[in-house]
């Protein structure tokens, strides 16, 4: 395996180039020159005692590799070593800082109950706490929809997966990057994720249908310290077999808090539980999300039970789940930004310089009108890319007013190509499903048929809704909406009513011309 002078620690891409110029261009013979020699080139910042520590890092690395035998360089005087020409970057496959890079292609979900770990979960995987809000963070509850991102990467030698936040946590100081940390062998790369960390509170029931209409797959996070199903972890559950999400994994958490025989009775009443639902078959792994206990097998089921979907070709539509201004206040005029939409590419590709159109858009007086602006940024995390594709959670900076965007104004809406989108709709017909017991309730109170003039939350997307139920026909409801909406085509309607002043999960409807 040969290695380049930046794999060494401390050393940088600048760096590495004037160390190469002067024809020093190999670990090796950078490991059998003297520190004096390193410090007559003069470069920033490196003195006798940084010259060292490379030259000692290059031999540790030599050693760590199995390079054995005398180096075939041999040190000269610098006044005898002339300057190479830069040579030309090769191109490598495997090269994970560039793979990093790429957009994620696959969206986790992680969902249950309040106060059941899903924010810890996120830290321990990627070391992002999600609830970057301040009223999140004083009240200790997840409220809006989190992000985050990881790369997965995975040691043939141990056969274990690990996310780079972790891999780069366990990294000795000195130690060259994406490396096992048990057998110090080359990581190789697998695919970069995003996770939506839905928030478990029972009034924020609407957010996580938001949410799940995003993942392709979902952990269902049940704490161990308490009793199985709690409220939320029933209409969690619920919800994701209503958005049809079937690759599930369950996380017993908590297992730190409990004993091993209280661990085992509610690993029974967990399997209880999920008899007879989209989850029954599920995998459980039991965890500690503060300890980090069992992340690897986390890891690991994320790449046997979910993968990647496959790229959705068509028309571009981009569905909003967050919007912003990344403005501070008294910026001054010239340096203003323009408003920041985040959410997933549904289908077709996006790039820099693309006409976007906004549906419903803005309201102007009962109307509403189409917003249309341009793409200027397209960012993933700290990464910036040229286009984007469906999956992975996607911000696009545009040339809106900010203050179209600021506080998730925008969440819900539909964006595509002008002329591209559908039609926004004012009413909706529904063939409606109504489950047998309410969902999240403390109590199983048994779903009654829609009333006429009933008033109803519908979830669709990641747009909320109040619906009023106009007509009720013999296969079909008809709901008038406000306000309006602009769904992509085919998605499902999440309904709840009010029963005991909570919005409360009854069942679900589809278009009538739903195929």
């Amino acid at each position: 395996m040969s290695y380049d002078l930046t794999d060494i620690a401390g050393i940088g891409s600048a760096t590495a180039d004037k160390i190469k110029a002067a024809g020093i261009d190999s670990i090796e013979k950078l490991a059998t020159i003297k520190p004096e020699d390193l410090v007559k080139l003069k470069i920033k910042g490196v003195g006798k005692t940084t010259a060292q520590k490379y030259i000692n890092n290059a031999k540790k690395l030599l050693e760590e590799s199995g390079l054995k035998g005398e180096p075939k360089y041999e040190a000269k005087p610098i006044s005898e070593i002339k300057p190479k020409p830069k040579p030309k970057a090769k191109v490598k496959p495997s090269n994970i800082k560039e793979l990093m890079k790429k957009q994620a292609e696959c969206n986790i979900g992680l969902v249950g109950h309040v106060d059941h770990g899903k924010t810890t979960l996120v830290k321990a995987l990627t070391g992002d706490w999600t609830d970057r809000h301040s009223e999140e963070q004083e009240r200790g509850i997840s409220i809006k929809l989190g992000y985050s991102n990881a790369t997965i990467l995975y040691c043939p030698n141990c056969d274990q997966f690990i996310t780079y936040f972790l891999a780069e946590k366990e990294r000795e100081k000195g130690q060259s990057r994406f490396l096992c940390p048990h057998c110090k062998e080359q990581l190789e790369f697998r695919r970069n994720i995003s996770f939506v960390d839905a928030p478990g509170h029972e009034i924020l029931m609407a957010t996580m249908l938001s949410g799940a209409s995003l993942m392709d797959g979902a952990c269902l996070l049940i704490s161990a310290d308490e009793q199985c199903p709690q409220p939320q972890t029933r209409e969690h559950l619920a919800a994701l077999d209503i958005a049809g999400i079937k690759n599930l994994i369950i996380l017993q958490n908590k297992i730190d808090a409990v004993s091993r025989e209280q661990a085992l009775e509610n690993y029974q009443q967990i399997k209880e539980f999920v008899k007879g639902t989209v989850a029954e078959n599920s995998i459980i792994i039991p965890i500690s999300a503060v300890f980090g206990a069992n992340m690897d097998l986390v890891i690991r089921a994320f790449e046997e039970i979910i993968p990647s979907p496959q790229l959705s070709e068509g028309d571009f539509q981009f569905l909003i789940a967050r919007s912003f201004d990344i403005n501070r206040p008294g910026i001054d005029i010239k340096d203003l930004k323009g408003g920041v939409i985040g959410g997933s590419v549904l289908k077709g590709r996006i790039n820099i310089g693309d006409q976007i159109e906004i549906r419903p858009g803005l309201r102007v007086k009962d109307d509403y009108f189409p917003i249309k602006s341009t793409v200027i940024s397209i960012s993933q995390g700290n990464n910036l890319l040229d286009h984007a594709k469906p999956r992975g959670l996607i911000g696009l900076g545009t040339k809106l007013d900010p203050s179209l965007t600021k506080g998730d104004h925008l969440i819900g809406h539909l964006v595509g190509k002008p002329g591209s989108l559908p039609e926004v709709l004012h009413e909706v017909e529904l063939e409606v499903s109504l489950l047998d017991r309410v969902i999240g309730s403390e109590q199983m109170l048994r779903v009654h048929s829609l009333k006429h003039n009933e008033k109803l939350l519908l979830v669709v997307g990641t747009e909320k809704t109040g619906g009023t139920v106009t007509k009720i026909l013999k296969d079909s409801v008809i709901i008038k909406l406000n306000p309006p909406i602009c769904p992509p085509e085919n998605f499902i309607y999440a309904i709840s009513r009010i029963i005991n002043r909570r919005y409360r999960l009854i069942g679900y409807g589809k278009t009538k011309n739903h195929y």
